[in-house]
This record gives structure tokens, C-alpha cells and sequence, in this order.
């Protein structure tokens, strides 16, 4: 069997609510677009030469039952009002010929934009020390989504995260996901 090499990635986000926690899961599968797929979690490199897709574009790739390699971030609650949180990010450098990272954080009591910030610092974090480069933080006024590590090479980072509130007599399940597809 030869490599599995994803080309293209999308990001996805979704929010379900259920009295039962595994439908609550399945309807945030669906609001994001992703539940009549297999899915099966993999670890967090965004692969050399792969571009990002929109959703859209990417679900017109895919038939019903078929394996799909996802980074999956889930949070859920059943507390009323508790605000809950699941972000993906990823950091991919300049150089297409280099890999990137994703990153999955879930969080609560703090916003999406919160939480996507922090996820998409993570994804930055976890590709510098991997490639043995310490971090620089954008510069005061830079564009968001944009770092550097120590040996000069930028990153780009972005992000998809979904918040919800938990409500009374119901499982609230927040995901985002990154799908790595051919």
C-alpha cells in the first residue's frame, strides 16, 4: 500500500443538543457537515504542499460511508450556561515544502475568539519547538495569524472554533474539526 498523503484540508465547526450526550455529538457531526463519514482521528501535521479548501469545496470531494482522517476537537456539558468551546487551528510556514501543524484545544468559560487565538498559538508553538525554533510573537500591530520562529522562517496561522451554551435538561456538544482528504 503506498503513503496516505493528504492534498487538501478544510476546517469544520458544529454545535448539537440532545438529552442523550452520544446524539448531542451526532448532531454537532451533522451541523458541521462531517457525520455521515467514518471518522478516524489523527494526530495534528498539516503535510507538506497541502492547501487549504473551503468547506464546500471540500465536501463535494467526499461520498457518504467513506474514511475520513479528521483532527477532531470536542467539548461538551450538561450544566445550563456554561459557555464551552472547540477550536482547531493551524500554523503552516511560508514554504510550502515544509509541514505545518494542527492543533486541537477545547475550553470553558472562555470565548471562541479566546479560544481560537490560544489554539492557533499552540498550533505556531507545537511546529517551532518541533523544528528546534523558538517562537516569536507578532509584533504590535502585525496582522493577526502571523509569527515567526527564531530562524526567520513566518507561519501563518488560522483557526475554526465553535462556542455554545449549555441549556437546562440537555447535553450541549461544541466540535471543530480539520479534514485531511486526496
Amino acid at each position: 500500500m503506498g503513503a496516505i498523503l493528504p492534498t487538501k484540508v478544510f476546517l469544520v465547526r458544529g454545535t448539537g443538543r440532545h438529552k442523550e450526550k452520544l446524539v448531542s455529538f451526532e448532531k454537532a457531526l451533522r451541523e458541521a457537515g462531517i457525520a455521515p463519514y467514518n471518522l478516524v482521528r489523527v494526530s495534528s501535521i498539516y503535510p507538506p504542499y497541502c492547501r487549504s479548501v473551503s468547506k464546500a469545496a471540500g465536501l463535494k470531494l467526499l461520498c457518504n460511508g467513506q474514511i475520513l482522517f479528521v483532527v477532531l476537537s470536542e467539548n461538551a456539558t450538561d450544566q445550563p450556561g456554561a459557555l464551552i468551546t472547540a477550536s482547531i487551528g493551524l500554523a503552516v510556514p511560508d514554504d510550502p515544502s515544509h509541514y505545518g501543524y494542527l492543533a486541537e484545544h477545547s475550553d470553558t468559560g472562555k470565548s471562541a475568539r479566546e479560544t481560537s487565538r490560544h489554539c492557533e498559538y499552540l498550533a505556531a508553538e507545537m511546529l517551532a519547538t518541533k523544528l528546534g525554533q523558538e517562537l516569536r510573537q507578532p509584533a504590535p500591530g502585525a496582522p493577526g495569524g502571523s509569527f515567526r520562529m527564531s530562524n526567520g522562517l513566518s507561519l501563518k496561522t488560522r483557526s475554526a472554533t465553535q462556542g455554545a451554551r449549555g441549556q437546562k435538561g440537555l447535553w450541549t456538544t461544541a466540535i471543530a474539526a480539520a479534514v485531511l482528504v486526496d
